[in-house]
C-alpha cells in the first residue's frame, strides 16, 4: 500500500513531500482545490477537522490506513516508520532530544508566526493595524531565523550531524520568507544549508511535482 498526501502547491505539505521523495516509498499526491475550499469540505474535515493542509493517509500492515495531520507530526511519523532512512535519530539514542527540540521549535515558534505575516487581518480587530501586524511578524521572523543561523554555525544541519526531516521543514519555512525585505536565504549558514538541500534530487523532484518555479527560497 502507498501513502497518500493531500496537498496544495507550496503549502505546508512541501516538507512531507520532500521527505516522501527522500524515503523513496510508494505514495500518491491528492491535489486539493483551495479556490473551491475543498479543504473545508465535509469529506476532508472528516479526516482533518482543522481544515488545514496537509493530511497524510499512512498505510497499516493490516491493510487499513491511519490519518495523520500537522506537518511536524507527519514528518515524525514518516521518519520513525522508516528508521533505516536516518531521517531522525531513533528514540532512546543520542541526539534524539536535540532533534525533537529543533523540530518542535520550527513548528511551534516559527511556523505559527507566518500566519500573522500572511493573514494579518485575522489577528487584529482594527483594520488600520493590519500593516503593522504584518511588519511586526516579518521583524519577529527575521529574529527567529537569525537564531537558527547562529545554531547552524555550530553544525551542518539544524537538528543533527546529518540531514533529518527537520531540515526539510526549515527549507520550507525559508521559502515562505522569500519576499521579505531581508529574506532568510541571505543569512550565511541558512543560505548554505538551503543550497545543499536544493541540490538533493528528492527535493528537486518534490518542487517539480508541485510546479514550484524559481526563486525556490
Amino acid at each position: 500500500m502507498a501513502y497518500t498526501l493531500f496537498y496544495f502547491p507550496g503549502n505546508a505539505n512541501l516538507a512531507p513531500h520532500m521527505a516522501l521523495e527522500e524515503l523513496g516509498v510508494p505514495y500518491e499526491l491528492a491535489l486539493l482545490d483551495r479556490a473551491g475550499a475543498e479543504h473545508k469540505s465535509a469529506a476532508y474535515l472528516a479526516r482533518n477537522p482543522t481544515g488545514r493542509i496537509p493530511t497524510l493517509l499512512a498505510p497499516h500492515p493490516d491493510g487499513g490506513d491511519e490519518t495523520v495531520f500537522e506537518t511536524a507530526a507527519i514528518l515524525l511519523h514518516l521518519a520513525d516508520n522508516h528508521p533505516e532512512s536516518g531521517l531522525a535519530p531513533a528514540p532512546g539514542t543520542p541526539g534524539r532530544g536535540r532533534f525533537l527540540t529543533w523540530l518542535f521549535h520550527l513548528t511551534n515558534t516559527i511556523q505559527p508566526e507566518y500566519r500573522v505575516f500572511y493573514y494579518p487581518e485575522q489577528h487584529v480587530t482594527d483594520p488600520a493595524h493590519v500593516a503593522d501586524a504584518k511588519a511586526t511578524a516579518e521583524r519577529r521572523l527575521c529574529e527567529m531565523f537569525a537564531l537558527v543561523d547562529r545554531e547552524l554555525a555550530t553544525r551542518p544541519y539544524i537538528a543533527a550531524d546529518q540531514v533529518t526531516v527537520a531540515d526539510f521543514l526549515l527549507l520550507m519555512l525559508v521559502r515562505w520568507g522569500r519576499t521579505f525585505t531581508h529574506p532568510p536565504r541571505d543569512l550565511p549558514h541558512v543560505g548554505r544549508l538551503c543550497a545543499e538541500l536544493l541540490a538533493r534530487p528528492a527535493v528537486q523532484r518534490a518542487f517539480e511535482q508541485e510546479g514550484l518555479a524559481a526563486p525556490f527560497v
